[in-house]
């Protein structure tokens, strides 16, 4: 039996995928930002990539200063409503909370920093807006976390910034590939469309760079140009019969989520391969579309999972059985998933190694694949004198400048996929650098 039945509307989809953040009232924010210690040394802002003055804008919660709080946290991440709910807060911000030493709940971090920023949104409050014009235009290609921070950092310091999105909506994988119960698409695009209008870049959607003679018209026409195109498509595994119908990557499972919600179908068995925290969020996601039974399979024991402990919590939570120490060998069935065939695995110094003679054939009748995505390098081989490491990665310094001097990025195409707020704090730290490159 089936621990949520499959969503038919929109109702029924969104009380599967409640937020797991809810936003707070003015109550429980006043009472939350109460029991912050304002500590001296603050360990909570040394664990958030982006910085911000977390005791600083909790103390403005709880003066009654929501507006100057919302200040706080933009000016040290243009992602701050959307970091509050999709970040992992629990390893980062509130994991070093100092309560934890007294096993006293840590301050929701995550939830005040949503609170403040959400009102300022609704508000429409004006914090920022585009420095005076200095006469240089940039172009950003990718609307996501990396492009959309660099736009409004690059705004500030008086640029024209002009964003060339491939797809329909901004945002990348906030809108795209986040859990829906993490953070909703109204939500992500209302921050979207507040940043929008304070700093007034220009977006392109449908708009896609995929070639050379697409980037040399950018190269004419724009002083500097920020990659942030982020990952490709699920890495292929090279297993026989991943062809077949209901074999998804994990990546374009989540987008076709988020895009049609209670209109998705999900199979009645589902395997998920993979051991990292998108594995979870869409072991969890099958689980909560009404699939009956869903298996994590991965090739590794469960304690050196790459997942961050609470996401495979999350994951038990609505069901999802775990499957160790298995190494898929083939997608059977004839044109649909029918099962994975399946051998057992051991780790002997390190390193995975198959048990011979324990082949086995797992049913199901859909396969999700959560094996990691693919690196953009076809399309950045076509910028000349761009290098990128062993591992597919764009190669940059300090500031973001990539070996093309007139080529910035940071991101997840440059390193390698982190959070949201490591995009967003890195591309800030490039914006700079395109700063320091065209005032030379």
């Amino acid at each position: 039996m089936a621990e949520f039945s499959t969503p038919t509307t929109a109702q029924e989809f969104a009380e599967n995928f409640a937020q797991l953040k809810p936003l707070m009232n003015r109550t429980e924010a006043l009472y939350e930002s109460s029991r912050c210690l304002f500590c001296f040394d603050a360990p909570c802002i040394q664990a958030c990539p982006s910085g911000i003055d977390i005791p600083q804008f909790i103390r403005q919660i709880n003066s009654g200063n929501v507006t100057g709080s919302a200040r706080t946290i933009y000016e040290a991440n243009y992602f701050g409503n959307a970091c509050g709910k999709v970040c992992p807060t629990e390893v980062l911000c509130e994991g070093a909370c100092v309560y934890n030493l007294q096993d006293v709940k840590p301050i929701e971090i995550g939830r005040l920093q949503s609170y403040a920023t959400t009102a300022a949104i609704k508000e429409n409050k004006k914090l920022f807006g585009p420095g005076p014009a200095n006469g240089r235009r940039v172009a950003v290609i990718g609307a996501g976390p990396a492009g959309i921070s660099a736009a409004c950092e690059l705004r500030s310091l008086g640029y024209e910034v002009t964003v060339f999105e491939a797809k329909a909506q901004p945002s990348g994988l906030t809108v795209y590939g986040v859990a829906p119960y993490k953070i909703t698409n109204e939500e992500a695009l209302a921050e979207m469309a507040y940043l929008q209008g304070q700093f007034g870049y220009e977006v392109r959607y449908h708009a896609p760079i995929t070639g050379r003679a697409n980037l040399a018209a950018l190269e004419a026409e724009y002083d500097a140009i920020f990659l942030g195109i982020g990952l490709g498509k699920t890495s292929a595994l090279g297993l026989p019969g991943e062809d077949k119908i209901n074999c998804v990557g994990a990546v374009e499972f989540i987008e076709e989520l988020r895009m049609r919600q209670a209109e998705m179908q999900v199979g009645r068995t589902v395997i998920v391969l993979g051991g990292g925290n998108t594995a979870m969020d869409a072991a969890s996601e099958a689980a909560r579309l009404g699939a009956e039974t869903v298996l994590l399979a991965y090739r590794r024991g469960k304690e050196e999972m790459g997942a961050y402990e609470f996401e495979y919590s999350l994951a038990k939570g609505v069901g999802v059985k775990g499957l160790f120490n298995v190494a898929p060998l083939e997608i059977v069935g004839d044109d649909y998933v029918a099962g994975v065939r399946f051998i057992r695995t051991a780790v002997v110094d390190g390193r995975v190694q198959e048990v011979p003679g324990t082949e086995f054939v797992q049913p199901c009748d859909m396969v999700i694949k959560a094996t990691g995505q693919a690196k953009q390098t076809h399309f950045l081989h076509h910028i000349p004198g761009l290098e990128l490491d062993n591992r597919g990665r764009i190669v940059a310094d300090a500031m973001g400048q990539t070996t093309n001097p007139q080529y910035f990025t940071s991101g997840d195409a440059r390193n390698g996929g982190a959070e949201v707020v490591n995009a967003a704090a890195e591309a800030k730290v490039a914006a700079r650098g395109i700063y320091a490159y065209l005032s030379q």
